[in-house]
């Protein structure tokens, strides 16, 4: 059966390449290489590699794997780079991200880090079983909290992804940017379509955005996202 997730997992990838949403050496080696199966229930494994949207419990959902790849593109991730995922779901998401600032190909280059918030208490735990199964527990840190608010303890980021729709631009995640650094993240209506807007920190007093595409994503809770 792994062999079989193997090569579902590399259609995917290749179809995703010859869509030209995966543009990058380091993404594609990524993307071959954590095994999205492993962040799924059991019942949800053989979709794994669809590319949709898939339930993962608590009314939520991991993107596609198109939207991964949007992420890690956009995001410009690269090698040593510091990354804040807001939402971090099942997991599979921080580990792809982790894979490519933290390659365990390439011991030599220093090392990046992801933290991803989760405010969901049982999806934290569940991702961080994931995570620690999969081995990126090193490279991976969950914490259960509002991801609205950003995190301080570990600022400033290269690079901060939100996974879930806010309202407006969370002051806070701007604030948490390095210089030069990015934020991505769905904006608009709570009723699953917004706009992925990529902000870009010029200085502490200039950011320049741009959008991106459309986008559906579930809404971003907590102090500065939907109250509901």
């Amino acid at each position: 059966m792994k062999d079989s997730f193997s090569a579902l997992r590399k259609q995917a990838v290749e179809a995703l390449v010859s869509e030209g949403i995966l543009r990058s050496p380091r993404v594609i080696r990524a993307m071959l290489k954590v095994p999205r199966e492993e962040f799924l229930s059991r019942d949800m494994r053989e979709r794994a590699y669809i590319d949709a949207p898939l339930p993962i419990g608590c009314g939520q959902t991991t993107s596609a794997m198109h939207m991964t790849a949007m992420f890690c593109e956009y995001g410009e991730l690269d090698s040593g780079k510091k990354v804040l995922e807001i939402g971090g779901g099942c997991g599979y998401m921080s580990c792809v991200y982790a894979e490519i600032v933290a390659s365990s190909e390439h011991p030599e280059v220093r090392w990046g880090h992801v933290w991803s918030v989760e405010i969901i208490k049982d999806l934290a735990d569940t991702a961080r079983d994931n995570i620690k199964r999969t081995g990126y527990d090193a490279r991976v840190t969950v914490i259960h909290g509002d991801g609205s608010l950003g995190l301080t303890e570990h600022e400033s980021y290269d690079v901060i992804i939100v996974t879930s729709a806010a309202p407006k631009i969370p002051d806070p995640l701007i604030e948490q940017l390095k210089i030069g650094g990015i934020l991505l993240i769905p904006v608009g209506d709570i009723s699953l379509y917004q706009q992925l807007i990529m902000v870009r920190k010029n200085s502490d007093k200039d950011t320049s955005k741009e959008v991106l595409t459309g986008v559906a994503f579930v809404p971003l809770r907590g102090k500065y996202g939907w109250n509901f």
